[in-house]
């Protein structure tokens, strides 16, 4: 996953500065089809059943994992094949804090319940 240039910017100030910096008090994944890229331009699923969902995490070292496992509800209809996910600060809108693609794309269809088990989901900082 790669933050977005304005978490990075965040990164930045918080340790280089004496700026404060105000960070998110909560987190959500959500799933897409594509690459949303910087500005979060790809198309995430919505519909059928579809709601991000909080995450958790546990950090270590340079990588931070989801804490607990992370399930959606069951698909309603086709969400087509999922290929990216990102973090955002709000369940609906808000601001993409990172993003990244999937190591294995998921096609989920009507009835799927898409699972994250812990420690599945990684952040890493190289």
């Amino acid at each position: 996953m790669s933050l977005v240039n304005a978490f990075e910017t965040h990164v930045l100030t918080y340790l280089f500065t004496a700026t404060s910096v105000t960070r998110p008090t909560a987190w959500y994944i959500g799933l897409f089809t594509d690459n949303p890229g910087e500005g979060g331009a790809g198309t995430e699923i919505s519909g059928n059943g579809y709601a991000r969902k909080t995450i958790s995490f546990t950090v270590s070292g340079n990588n931070a994992s989801n804490s607990g496992s992370i399930d959606f509800d069951a698909a309603t209809g086709s969400w087509g094949t999922i290929t990216h996910a990102a973090i955002f600060d709000a369940s609906t809108s808000g601001n993409m804090i990172a993003y990244g693609s999937l190591t294995t794309s998921k096609a989920v269809t009507t009835g799927d319940i898409l699972r994250l088990a812990t420690g599945e989901f990684d952040v890493n900082l190289d």
